[in-house]
């Protein structure tokens, strides 16, 4: 399989400034609130991320908790963390959000997948199965909470 096939994303023009969408992304209790794959039950308040390197927590439906290494960040454009289990090494897949201000009230959001260095055997099946519309159901959902204000 090619490096191109493991890499998924969606986008959407969204009728919200950058800093209120940015806003709902950095802070991971919000996440729950947009997840469009419905796997995440809840984060802990407070952990909302301003850098690279920072690790923020998060709860999934079946009581997993996962820590999240930021591994790209740049204030109000774009994050991207590598999930792992608890105390563990990331095994290699990326969730990464991209913003791009269009004017003070519209701003294009662009989700990606990338599962091109995913080296654990058991989460391969979950990789394949993580589709653009799985995406796209995250960034519609994003949407929907920054539009709404």
């Amino acid at each position: 399989m090619s490096d191109e096939s493991r890499v998924v994303s969606a986008s959407r023009d969204v009728a919200a400034p950058v800093d209120v969408i940015f806003e709902l992304i950095a802070d991971p209790s919000q996440h729950p609130r947009w997840d469009g794959n419905d796997n995440l039950a809840e984060a802990p308040p407070g952990q909302r991320v301003r850098r690279a390197g920072e690790v923020f927590t998060m709860t999934l439906l079946n009581d997993a908790v996962r820590e999240n290494h930021v591994e790209e960040f740049d204030e109000g454009r774009l994050i991207a963390w590598r999930p792992s289990e608890l105390g563990g090494t990331p095994p290699g897949h990326l969730w990464r959000w991209e913003l791009e201000s269009l004017d003070d009230g519209h701003t294009r959001v662009t989700h990606t997948y990338d599962w091109s260095r995913l080296t654990d055997e058991k989460r391969l099946v979950r990789a394949r199965a993580t589709t653009a519309d799985w995406l796209q159901a995250s960034v519609d959902r994003l949407a929907g909470l920054a539009e709404r204000g």
